[in-house]
């Protein structure tokens, strides 16, 4: 690969990254269609159900007029092209109609569906093909990649908290320990998540809406919104709540009958619900159902039990911590409950990013395996 062809592919990676908040749950991919080193053609792919990013590339070209500088051209893709019928016809057939030379691919496709067919398809059709994994590409993709190579999402735990690892005085008050500057960055993950996951308990205290908020999150003019899911044994959660007013789904998950009143009333308010078969605190079913409805990358904003125990397990992948320069003391409530009696069971992780937002600092980690 030359030096221009890596520029090119970066550059498809980065196209890419403009439906990181409207494909869900598809993959983001960018696209684009290079001739004697001149793009001639771009496209992504904005959000499911429309045209890939391959055959916007390709209308691209032909909006210009230059249909006649496709055949040999190279095609910079940073996903496998797709090499089924869905929703759309196969990219890879799209390619093959339209006498491209050569593609070079950023990351694989694990897609049970794709999982290297259009790589098989496009050579049979004699294109030279070339995948040239790049950690951007994976990156962006990671919990589309991670849900069909291993069949779980990529989950983030979010916390606001103080310099002393606190989210809420005694009381319950926590508006606001962190600046209006960190609570808006919050929305970027929300924007680029599956579904938000709470507890009964957040519902309860603060009445939260859990949406998407900010014009810059919308894609021709549409701002997604994730699933919103309580985690609610009792179905204490009150048909009243004005997450169930907001744009977008509630999923509440509970061990509840929702043939029972308080099930009733909740769905007449709009949510659903789901019926849980797991303990009260291991959310390997809600993650498992999460799966099924092909979300990639959840989110969790919830209060210390909840993140507890999704931290005490291994199903977490990422914390997003807000750290607040403030100490609100020992008897303010601690941002996760876990009891924790030897150093050497200590949830680890590894700092992978650090940026001040208004007077807070936001640190990115990633779990370390026990």
């Amino acid at each position: 690969m030359t030096e221009s062809d890596s520029l090119f592919l970066e550059a498809a990676v980065e196209l890419a990254r403009k439906g990181l908040y409207s494909t869900p749950p598809n993959p983001r991919v960018g696209c684009l269609i290079v001739r004697d080193g001149e793009v001639i053609g771009r496209g992504w792919h904005h959000r499911a159900g429309e045209t890939h990013a391959e055959a916007n590339a390709l209308a691209d070209v032909r909006a210009r007029g230059n249909e006649r500088l496709l055949e040999g051209a190279t095609c910079f893709v940073s996903l496998e092209p797709c090499a089924h019928h869905g929703r759309t016809p196969p990219c890879a057939d799209a390619l093959v109609a339209a006498r491209v030379g050569r593609v070079l691919i950023a990351a694989d496709d694990p897609y049970p569906t794709v999982a290297g067919r259009g790589i098989e398809r496009m050579r049979a059709a004699g294109i030279r093909v070339e995948v040239h994994p790049r950690a951007s590409a994976i990156e962006l993709n990671r919990g589309f990649i991670r849900l069909f190579a291993e069949g779980r999402a990529w989950v983030r735990v979010k916390v606001a908290a103080s310099l002393d690892g606190r989210t809420a005085m005694a009381s319950g008050e926590s508006r606001w320990i962190t600046s209006d500057a960190a609570r808006a960055d919050v929305h970027a993950w929300r924007a680029q998540s599956g579904a938000v996951v709470t507890g009964i308990g957040t519902v309860l205290e603060d009445d939260p809406l859990l949406t998407v908020r900010g014009d810059q999150f919308a894609v021709d003019g549409v701002v997604r919104q994730p699933l919103r899911v309580v985690v609610d044994r009792d179905l204490r959660t009150p048909p009243t709540a004005q997450m169930l007013r907001a744009d977008g789904n509630t999923l509440i998950a509970t061990t509840s009958a929702a043939s029972s009143d308080a099930g009733r009333a909740l769905t007449a308010a709009g949510a659903e619900l789901f019926e849980r078969t797991g303990a009260r605190d291991d959310l390997e079913d809600v993650f498992a159902e999460l799966g099924r409805r092909g979300v990639s990358e959840v989110l969790v904003e919830a209060g210390p039990r909840l993140t507890g125990s999704v931290l005490r397990s291994d199903r977490w992948d990422e914390a997003i911590v807000y750290l607040a320069p403030k100490l609100l003391g020992r008897d303010a409530r601690p941002f996760a409950d876990l009891a924790i009696e030897r150093l050497a069971d200590a949830v680890r992780g590894d700092v992978v990013d650090v940026a001040r937002f208004g007077d807070d600092v936001r640190v990115r980690i990633l779990r370390i395996a026990q």
